[in-house]
């Protein structure tokens, strides 16, 4: 069920609710939280393996999906990203949630952990990096695409790296569309943000139990990468799947859903 809530004055932040539990049994809160250029929707393959167990709550980040667009000079600011995650727990009178990120929306789930342990139970971040420092010698170019030739054509020249190459020409198909429908006000905005995104002196502050799902060939950051980080987070655990893409919630959901779904409801 689609709903929205007005953050700030002009800007409503959009989000799916979706609870297939017991209506007389208490249940725990998972939320969400995408990647660049996608929306709630990202995680709709995850849905029938959490929500039975939870209530999924899967929210399209500012600017992107069903919330409002921003503007292409809207000062972006990653804190503002963490702030309304926050934001919607509260909305929802949730004090204590599971939270699941993939890629920039697993570094903003990483971000909350550290920043308001108090509200995170389990978490659960998918193909994301603690940095993104690395990114500031794509987006430039990324930037200058969406600007001369659309959105469309940037989600296409540039889904090799993030897909990977096993995904069937459907599925693709699906993920590029969904993609496409991100504003290029937006991501004209966000791409400014993105390289100057790093938690990777916070993790150390996680105190819930974690789980880091990574590929093989993540164009993100090495299993190496990934490990040196990961392993400062108390809790945690490393799980690596043999693929080539990035975006392993889009890659391989069966799997990582699983995965998911075992870790958060273990014992």
């Amino acid at each position: 069920m689609l709903q929205h809530f007005e953050v700030e004055p002009g800007v409503r932040l959009a989000y799916r609710l979706d609870d297939f539990t017991d209506p007389w049994a208490p249940a725990p809160t998972v939320l969400m939280l995408h990647g660049l250029a996608e929306s709630g929707e990202a995680f709709r393959a995850f849905v029938p393996y959490v929500a039975r167990r939870a209530r999924v709550v899967r929210l399209d980040l500012r600017g992107y999906g069903d919330s409002t667009p921003m503007a292409a000079d809207y000062p972006w600011r990653f804190d503002r990203l963490v702030a309304d995650a926050v934001a919607l727990l509260d909305h929802l009178g949730v004090a204590r949630a599971h939270v699941v990120g993939g890629k920039i929306g697993g570094t903003i789930a990483l971000a909350i952990a550290a920043r308001h342990p108090e509200r995170v139970e389990r978490l659960a971040v998918l193909g994301a990096p603690a940095s993104l420092r690395g990114m500031a010698s794509r987006t430039p170019a990324w930037r200058e695409q969406i600007a001369s030739e659309g959105v469309a054509p940037w989600v296409d020249a540039s889904n090799a790296g993030r897909m990977g190459s096993h995904m069937a020409p459907a599925q693709l198909a699906w993920w590029a569309a969904l993609m496409a429908r991100s504003a290029a006000s937006t991501l004209d905005g966000f791409l400014q943000m993105v390289p100057g995104v790093d938690v990777t002196e916070e993790v150390h502050r996680i105190s819930a139990p974690t789980l880091v799902v990574t590929t093989t060939g993540s164009g993100l950051g090495s299993v190496e990468e990934v490990r040196a980080w990961q392993e400062r987070i108390a809790l945690s655990r490393l799980e690596v799947i043999e693929s080539d893409s990035y975006h392993v919630a889009a890659s391989d959901p069966d799997k990582t859903a699983a995965l998911v779904r075992d870790f958060l409801f273990a014992g």
